[in-house]
C-alpha cells in the first residue's frame, strides 16, 4: 500500500517537473493608452520616477509606503526604492536607459515578499500633434520551478490590470 502511494507521488512529481520544464520561462505584459496631450508633455511625466507616485496603482495600495531616492530623477542611474505593506512589498527601480522623447528603460528589483527582477519600459509615440500613445511594458524570466507559479498567478492578468489602472490614472492626471 505504502509502495503504491510512493509510486503515485513520484509519478505526480514527475509530471510536475516535466510540465515545469516545458512551460515558457519568459513573460511579457504590455498595455497602452492614448492621452490627449503632446508627446513632450507625456514623456516628461513618465521619464521622472517620482511622478509615478501620483498615478501608479501601487502607491494607492499603501499611502504610508516609505520612499527613498538616489541620484538625479529623470537620468540614467536614478534609483527609487520603496518599502510598503504586503500589497506592495519592498524593492527598487533604476533608470537604465533613456531615449529622449521616445523611451525610458528601467530595471525593477523586488526583495520582498520574494526576490525577483524584471525589465520595464515606457514608450511614447505621437498619434497626432496633441495625442500620444503610451506603452507600458514589463518583461522578465521565471526559471523553473518559479514558472510553475505563473500557472496559478497569471502574470498577464495580474500585472495587466494594474497597468490599465495606472495608465487610466496617468491619462486622468494629464488630461
Amino acid at each position: 500500500m505504502i509502495k503504491k502511494i510512493l509510486i503515485a507521488l513520484a509519478g505526480v512529481l514527475g509530471v510536475i517537473v516535466v510540465v515545469g520544464l516545458l512551460l515558457p520561462k519568459d513573460f511579457l505584459v504590455e498595455r497602452e493608452i492614448v492621452i490627449r496631450q503632446p508627446k513632450s508633455v507625456v514623456f516628461e511625466q513618465v521619464k521622472f520616477l517620482k511622478n509615478q507616485n501620483t498615478w501608479s496603482p501601487w502607491g494607492k495600495l499603501d499611502p504610508n509606503m516609505k520612499l527613498d531616492y538616489k541620484g538625479t530623477d529623470g537620468t540614467v542611474g536614478f534609483i527609487s526604492s520603496w518599502a510598503g505593506n504586503k500589497d506592495v512589498g519592498v524593492g527598487e527601480q533604476e533608470i537604465k536607459n533613456i531615449v529622449e522623447g521616445e523611451r525610458v528603460d528601467m530595471e525593477l528589483r523586488f526583495t520582498e515578499p520574494m526576490q525577483d527582477t524584471a525589465q520595464v519600459y515606457f514608450t511614447t509615440e505621437a498619434v497626432s500633434e496633441n495625442e500620444t500613445k503610451v506603452r507600458w511594458v514589463m518583461e522578465g524570466v521565471k526559471p523553473f520551478p518559479l514558472n510553475l507559479f505563473c500557472l496559478a498567478m497569471n502574470m498577464e492578468g495580474m500585472i495587466g490590470k494594474d497597468f490599465e489602472k495606472g495608465l487610466a490614472s496617468l491619462k486622468a492626471k494629464l488630461e
